[in-house]
């Protein structure tokens, strides 16, 4: 398991807005969360990832105190959960995945609707929904029914309604599911302007959403943590796996890279007559490029692109879930 190079035990206490500490929790016989232990800063955007039955949404749970833990404890803004639940969830803002939003009621009387139940006064109230409104951009359909919203608009509204009483930390749950890629990318914008001064936990299965959006990832499976890295040095951290795309013109070229030193795999993809293209995956240090290159001059091929390939998160999310089933 990888463990975590974010102790921060050199930092500040008050910089901590999340701390995890040997937090377990069970359903019966059923181990949904089992000593886990992370801490989050002011400031960060964290990807928190895991595949069904990880532990995620019973890990958000905890957070936001709709379950408490069996055993360890967990701290929002250096407040244990189980001391101030009601000091501790007002620190939090939370946009569920399916965001359930009243359909018949305009965005003015939803967000004053909100406002309400926060308990915020009348100056509060009015002055929250304003920034809310602008910082989210909501202007334009603020006097318009929900049910006549876009997709985009409905989200925008959720998370209008997430910020509304100022919290120091955001749990966004899927905040990107159904939108198409115009949308998505209005929204990642949306949401690296709401963690410059925010907390942000971001829960998705889209790999890129944590690529282009997030700093760190914290990563589960089997109720445990299996990562907890920045995202450029789990980008990076394949071990020993290198990845090319070669397109080449010639005879026997699939059996002759077969011959390639290290050789884990090969995904052949047929193009015209017998121009191919191929993936070709090695194991070890070297770049497996200048073998092919020399390869394909001794053979007379011609070669029309040779580059590698970066690891993607998702490859690597597959990598490190599947050694830890294993382990």
């Amino acid at each position: 398991m990888n463990k975590s190079k974010n102790d921060f035990s050199d930092n500040n206490s008050d910089n901590i807005t999340i701390e995890l500490n040997n937090v377990s929790k069970s359903f019966n016989s059923i181990r949904a969360v089992q000593s886990l232990s992370f801490k989050i800063k002011k400031g960060e955007i964290i990807g928190f990832l895991g595949p069904n039955g990880s532990g995620k949404t019973t890990t958000m749970r905890l957070l936001t105190s709709f379950y408490n833990p069996d055993s360890g404890n967990i701290k929002i803004n250096g407040i244990n959960t189980l001391d101030d639940d009601v000091q501790t969830r007002s620190s939090i803002g939370y946009l569920a995945e399916n965001n359930p939003l009243y359909e018949d009621l305009l965005v003015k009387e939803y967000l004053e609707f909100v406002a309400d139940l926060r308990g915020l006064t009348k100056t509060d109230k009015k002055e929250n929904i304003a920034r809310s409104v602008e910082e989210i951009g909501l202007k334009e359909v603020y006097f318009r029914p929900i049910n006549q919203l876009s997709k985009g608009y409905h989200q925008r509204v959720g998370l209008a309604q997430a910020i509304l009483h100022d919290p120091s930390i955001l749990i966004l749950d899927e905040p990107t599911e159904g939108l198409d890629p115009n949308q998505r990318l209005t929204h990642r914008n949306l949401i690296k302007t709401l963690g410059q001064k925010r907390t942000v936990l971001l829960s998705t299965h889209v790999m890129q959403e944590v690529e282009t959006t997030c700093e760190r990832v914290i990563l589960l499976s089997k109720g445990r943590l299996v990562a907890d890295e920045p995202v450029k040095d789990l980008l990076n951290q394949v071990e020993d796996l290198k990845t090319v795309y070669v397109e080449i013109d010639g005879n026997n070229i699939e059996k002759e890279l077969n011959k390639l030193p290290g050789l884990q795999s090969i995904q052949v993809t047929e193009l015209i007559g017998n121009r191919k293209g191929f993936t070709v995956s090695v194991i070890g240090d070297s770049d497996p490029r200048p073998e092919i290159y020399n390869i394909s001059k001794s053979k007379n091929w011609t070669i029309w692109e040779l580059r590698e390939i970066k690891p993607k998160l998702e490859e690597i999310f597959r990598d490190l879930t599947t050694k830890y089933k294993k382990s």
